[in-house]
């Protein structure tokens, strides 16, 4: 057995990338092992070796860090964007360490993003299995009937995709326009959006308040907070050897 781990997997915790998108990186010619081009995902990192992508060094991977980002609307969570739109990662503060997202917002929205040096974490935290409650609160243009937003709690389903069970609740109304709480497990991409599209109703604003246990509460907008070491062994245990 070689020595070491693959180099999607090292990059992935040295929080460069997901494992899927080191593997695309790979055959873009991106990413060199020890001055060579890397052309297969199978290639090994030991001890020792210099891994540079874009020309840039990356240091191995040191214990997992999260942090909670309050996402400003109008940027996209991505490093790279092919439609030359602003991103998150170009704009968060100077100082932070590589990192990757858990999850994404879409361009619109805003509020909570939780952000790892750990690629490997990130996708333990993404996964449905964790039961995480994805909480919002959600500003739709219509007078939603409560009952009509009850009723998600049983699914829905929208242009043949299946959503689940969506607890959403009506929280004030104010002229033409009224707020609501949504909270789900699933987070699809835009699945609150096509959601309250099938109810009838446009959303103008979208703030995600929780992800799991991790809440956005009172930090400002662009601001980027560690959670403390404590706090994440507490609420995401180790995964077994």
């Amino acid at each position: 057995m070689s020595d070491g781990d693959r180099i999607a997997k090292w990059l992935a915790h040295a929080g460069v990338a997901s494992r899927r998108d080191v593997e695309r990186m790979i055959t873009e010619g991106r990413i060199r092992l020890n001055n060579a081009p890397v052309t297969h995902p199978a290639t090994f990192v030991a001890a020792g070796d210099i891994v540079l992508v874009d020309g840039v060094p990356v240091a191995p991977a040191g214990r997992a860090r999260l942090f909670r980002y309050h996402k400003p609307a109008g940027l996209v969570t991505t490093h790279r964007d092919p439609e030359g739109r602003p991103t998150v990662f170009a704009r968060l503060p100077a100082g932070l360490p590589r990192v990757v997202s858990v999850g994404r917002l879409d361009l619109a929205s805003e509020g909570l993003l939780l952000l790892t040096t750990d690629g490997a974490l990130a996708r333990r935290l993404e996964l449905p299995a964790n039961g995480w409650l994805r909480r919002y609160r959600v500003r739709v243009f219509g007078a939603p009937d409560p009952a009509q937003l009850a009723a998600l709690a049983r699914g829905v389903t929208v242009e043949g995709v299946r959503y689940g069970p969506i607890e959403a609740g009506l929280d004030s109304r104010k002229g033409d326009n009224a707020w609501i709480t949504v909270a789900l497990r699933e987070g699809r991409n835009r699945e609150v959006r096509r959601v309250m599209a099938h109810l009838g109703f446009s959303v103008s604003r979208l703030i995600r308040v929780a992800y799991g246990p991790f809440q956005l509460g009172r930090l400002p907008e662009g601001a980027v907070e560690e959670v403390p070491v404590k706090v994440l062994r507490e609420q995401v245990p180790a995964p077994p050897s």
